[in-house]
Parts: C-alpha cells; structure tokens; sequence
C-alpha cells in the first residue's frame, strides 16, 4: 500500500484515538499453500488472496483497559468484556476501580505492555469492532462482525464471521499462519522467528535469536516483543509464545482456532504443525489475541481513511488447562 504524506490527513478531522496499533505489511497475495495441509484446520493452509496488514503484537493490557472504558460499565459489565480474573489473577493484568456504576479501567503497573489474557473468542471480535469503528464510542456488536442478541455470548456466535468491507478485524487462521510462518522469499518455516530449528524456550534476556516465551522460560508473561531478535520473517513478535491466540477459524462446528503455543506449553506448541483450539466463551490466563487490517488501494473516495491511518502509523509500523 502506498504511504500518504502526512500532510494528506490534514483535509480530514483525525478522530480521538486511544489506541495505536503498530502494523505490519503482509504482502505476496496469493502465495502457495504449506504442506502437509494437517498443519492447518482452514483450507489452503496459510496461502492468503489478499495484502492485508497485521499487529506487530499481541493486544496489550494497556490497550485493552482503553477499550474497557471506552465501552463503559454497560459493555464491560453487560457483555462480560471484563474477567475478574484480570484483577486478581497473578497472570491478570488490568485493575477494576471505583464502584458499580462507575467503574474505571487500568492496567497494573508493570502490565501495561504485556498481552491481555482472559479474553474469549466475542471479547476479541468485540474489540475489533470498536477499532472498526473507530474507537472512542465505537460500537462492539457490528462492524467487521456482526453479533446478535446483545448479550455476552452472541446467538448466532457458533456461525458468526468476517463481513465484507470489514478494516479492523481478527485474523483468520490463514492470515494468522502467513504471518507467522511464511517467508516472502516464498519459503515456509516449521517455527516463528524463520527457522526450522526447534524454538528455544528462554527467559528474558538470553535472547539467541531463536527464542521465545514457553515453557521452561520465565513460568509467566513478558512483555511484548521482549524477544527483540525473534521476530517472524515480516516482523511480528510473539507469534510463538506468551499467549495462545484466537483466529476466526471455526472447528468441528462449535469451536475457535488458537495458534502460536504460550508461556506454559512447551516449544512443540509453537511450531507450523500444532493448530489447536477451545470454545469460544473460554477464558485463561494463556488467551490472549492479536488483530489484522484490510484498507483498499486510495482512490478518491478512500483518501480520508488512508489519510488518517497513515498519521495513525498503519503503512510504518486441544486443548487447554482448566483455569
């Protein structure tokens, strides 16, 4: 996508953001499918018809809190975007304030850059509806989703998926999985982090290059990108480790896809072959969620938006343990 100058946004009124997502170009549409095909739940395994952009890193709990008060008590109370477990699990990162009625959001110090947990599947559709719509006011129950009934488990949740002009979104399994494992010199790796070789499961600070949050590393979260050698062959970090991640991908008919292994499986968690997934409503302190963009081409009528998303930085920047 072609960057605007700057000074492009200034024919537009720049809306109130209070989250920057850092993204990262994911180029080479139609890229060939990796093998063998059991390596994903989705068809096509990891080839994707599209450019489309994804986050640098997992949503942060800083980013999260942002959203919590946006929405307000209704949402965060109303649709259960706020787990308990976020304030008083050792693994949670966010801090409920105040009381019933006027409850506020902030993430505990030193959380404030590491991933969001305790989010299922609807939270992260709903986040990525407010970031559709613009954040601020932004409404979670449509957007790039629609989600009907209005309560936290939407009723037609099971079958819900991406609508057509959606911006802001959560990756499907293959965008999640090109990200990740793919190479633009047009090469699949086995592991994050462009390599074959088995993912080094190391604690902060004795990054090799080939390291990641897992098992048999710090027993907890880090913050994002602290593996700063790690990163897949487009960019992104923590693709293998930290937190599981939600995908769009529905499996056997009433189940998500997650992907990317965490912080307490293992390095064979990590690799291209081990898709997994859970139900949707199920919340953990190994869950967490990254999101993905699709801006067309500027022309006239999207110059505005491509405007304001270049100020924004889009161009630079199984199964599970019970809780």
């Amino acid at each position: 996508m072609r960057r605007l100058p700057v000074f492009a946004a200034l024919f537009f009124s720049l809306p109130a953001q209070a989250v920057t997502i850092d993204w990262v170009p994911v180029g080479n549409p139609n890229n060939t499918a990796d093998t063998p095909s059991t390596n994903c739940y989705a068809a096509n395994c990891g080839s994707v018809d599209h450019a489309y952009s994804i986050s640098k890193y997992e949503v942060t709990n800083a980013q999260y809190a942002e959203f919590l008060n946006a929405v307000g008590e209704n949402g965060a109370i109303a649709l259960a975007l706020f787990n308990a477990s976020m304030h008083n699990n050792p693994n949670g990162g966010i801090i409920q304030s105040g009381v019933s009625g006027s409850f506020t959001y902030t993430a505990f110090p030193g959380f404030e850059n590491k991933p969001v947990n305790f989010v299922s599947f609807y939270d992260s559709l709903r986040f990525a509806n407010w970031l559709h719509n613009g954040q601020g006011s932004g409404d979670t129950e449509t957007g790039a989703y629609t989600l009907l009934g209005g309560t936290a488990i939407p009723s037609n949740g099971l079958t819900v998926t991406r609508n057509p002009g959606a911006t802001v979104f959560l990756p499907s399994e293959n965008e999640w999985y090109k990200a990740a494992y793919y190479s633009p010199g047009g090469v699949y790796f086995d592991y994050p982090a462009g390599t074959d070789s088995v993912i080094e499961c190391a604690w902060l600070g004795s990054d090799t290059g080939n390291s990641a949050n897992c098992s048999g590393a710090s027993g907890a979260l880090t913050i994002v990108g602290a593996y700063g050698q790690s990163e897949s062959p487009y960019g992104t970090f923590d693709q293998g480790g930290n937190m599981s991640e939600w995908n769009e991908q529905i499996v056997f008919g009433s189940y998500r896809g997650l992907r990317g292994g965490d912080w307490f499986f293992d390095a064979s968690s990590l690799a291209a072959s081990n898709p997994y997934y859970d139900g949707p409503t199920h919340e953990n302190d190994l869950i967490g969620f990254r999101v993905a963009s699709l801006v067309p081409e500027p022309g006239p009528e999207w110059l505005g938006m491509t405007g304001v998303l270049s100020v924004l930085g889009l161009a630079a920047s199984r199964r599970r343990r019970a809780n």
